[in-house]
């Protein structure tokens, strides 16, 4: 009888040990039912809990740290740039495409200046020509350092900061006493800009849907292609009538404007940041360390993109080159005529932005027929641009 009676209390123990960490965990999970929710906060509720979840007093890790996730309650999230107005939307992308326009001008607005720059620094054609490559330099290089500090401090802060010394490299160039002074405030003034040539896109695909993203996307993917044509042109005209520091003083006004521009209405768009600056805990939970220069050399795809670009590019910037010799030489034009003969390159870049309703509505008919629709998503918009952007240069 004994016996019976210290193992019925054995069993009885045993049971209430077992038993303990699941009562425990329920007693938790009722004292989480009465506290106060954060909107924020996603996760499951008692009542989402599995029945194995029940029983064993245990959630798995992924399940406890999503608790503590912090989303936005939606694309309606005022936090989420998604729910801002049609007018808010286009107006930032407007604003960051103008300054992606005003740093490519920039680079060939330079190359109207050249022969009062031989006589005023008493120099060559040669040596007056490394102020352009080395802004074009500066542009090449740039991305790579900006990119990541975008992820980091997010995009407002690199604008800003990047178009505030944009602004003020300008200043050297438009008062160098010498050739090398204007060669490397070129190169420093190209470095610095390169952020919107870069970072921009992003803030343009944060704000769209997917659905959204085509036509955004080729106005901003536009701006950097035809600014190169027009600077020649504005450029032109300041040298024609005015002296050469003009195309400088010019600009500075201009990236002043474009400055006050992004102060006021330009604002964080970079989701990780407006979520709890959540950019670096996710590099390091992810392990996710690439940066831009490993992409270049280990991604396939990114080098083909970059080499297609740089093709592109290099055969535009050649064109500054020598359509100055070849008109101002053997036709005897002057600077604001050399700067119209761009137009032909212009017109073409805008045929081929015009066909960018056909080939979207071309990729919306076979993206569903071949299940690409969730791959491409908002990169199709940036292919057909650059195809856009090709099929302009072969119809110049």
């Amino acid at each position: 009888m004994t016996e019976a009676t210290d193992k019925k209390k054995q069993d009885s123990l045993e049971t209430s040990a077992t038993r303990q960490p699941a009562e425990a965990f329920r007693d938790e999970e009722l004292e989480k039912e009465t506290r106060p929710r954060s909107p924020h906060r996603v996760g499951p509720e008692n009542g989402d809990l599995s029945e194995e979840e029940r029983t064993t007093g245990t959630r798995p890790d992924h399940q406890r740290d999503k608790e503590y996730e912090v989303k936005f309650d939606g694309d309606a999230d005022p936090l989420n740039p998604k729910s801002k107005t049609k007018l808010q939307k286009w107006l930032i992308t407007l604003i960051v495409s103008s300054c992606s326009f005003c740093v490519t001008a920039t680079s060939t607005m330079y190359t109207s200046t050249y022969d009062q720059l031989e006589q005023k620094f008493h120099t060559t054609r040669e040596i007056a020509t490394l102020g352009l490559t080395s802004f074009v330099l500066g542009l090449a290089l740039g991305p790579m350092l900006l990119s990541p500090l975008s992820e980091f401090y997010g995009r407002r802060p690199v604008y800003i900061g990047s178009f505030t010394m944009f602004f003020i490299w300008l200043i050297p160039c438009a008062i160098a006493q010498n050739i090398q002074t204007e060669i490397i405030g070129r190169f420093f003034d190209g470095l610095v800009g390169s952020a919107f040539l870069s970072v921009a896109g992003g803030t343009v695909g944060d704000m769209f849907a997917k659905h959204e993203l085509s036509a955004p996307m080729m106005i901003y993917t536009a701006s950097p292609f035809t600014g190169p044509e027009l600077g020649p042109l504005i450029g032109g005209f300041a040298n024609q009538f005015a002296d050469w520091r003009w195309t400088f003083w010019t600009l500075i006004i201009w990236s002043g404007i474009e400055l006050a521009l992004i102060l006021f209405f330009v604002p964080e768009t970079y989701h990780p940041v407006l979520l709890r600056k959540k950019a670096q805990k996710l590099r390091k939970e992810t392990g996710n360390d690439a940066w831009p220069f490993q992409l270049l050399a280990l991604e396939p795809m990114c080098l083909n993109l970059c080499l297609l670009s740089a093709i592109l590019l290099g055969i535009l910037y050649l064109f500054f080159g020598a359509f100055a010799l070849v008109f101002e030489n053997n036709h005897g034009f002057n600077l604001w005529q050399t700067g119209l003969t761009f137009m032909g390159i212009f017109v073409g870049m805008v045929i081929g932005i015009c066909c960018d309703p056909l080939w979207h509505r071309n990729y919306q008919r076979l993206a569903p027929a071949n299940d690409c629709g969730n791959y491409f998503g908002d990169r199709g918009a940036i292919w057909v641009c650059m195809d856009d952007v090709s099929m302009g240069m072969d119809t110049s």
